[in-house]
């Protein structure tokens, strides 16, 4: 899946990570994990689309600087997304985390969108060509 604001870029140790942009360009979120592949980078964020609703951030004050951070921990406890940056306010990171989730969620229903087209138009080339197959019998008997 290639959402309009997915990029898939290669990390420097030659592997693959998704970034998430805002209409502003401004790079929304991150992989946490690098993949094989473009396309597995891809998979894994339409992975983390299907999750949506579900998906809960932990937010932490950076270590080593000023600032907060936000990541949305997998079943097994290891990080799935995280933001891009880090925050100089806790509330300031939570409202980014809360613009990430809108983001996702009008991928998702554009996904949607998307499958009922395609959906749509293969039952109606289904209906036209069964409707010309039975046409075409029914003259020639």
């Amino acid at each position: 899946m290639r959402g309009e604001g997915l990029f898939t870029e290669r990390a420097p140790n030659g592997r693959f990570q998704w970034q998430l942009k805002a209409m502003n360009g401004r790079v929304v979120a991150v992989s946490s994990s690098v993949h094989e592949s473009s396309g597995d980078a891809e998979r894994a964020f339409a992975e983390l689309v299907a999750l949506g609703p579900a998906l809960v951030a932990r937010i932490t004050h950076v270590r080593d600087g000023l600032g907060w951070t936000w990541v949305v921990p997998g079943p097994r406890g290891n990080p799935l997304v995280k933001s891009s940056r880090a925050y100089e306010r806790y509330a300031t990171c939570q409202n980014a985390f809360r613009r990430f989730m809108a983001l996702l969620a009008r991928m998702s229903e554009a996904k949607e969108a998307a499958e009922t087209v395609e959906t749509v138009a293969a039952a109606a080339a289904t209906v036209a060509g069964g409707a010309g197959g039975g046409g075409r019998s029914g003259a020639g008997s």
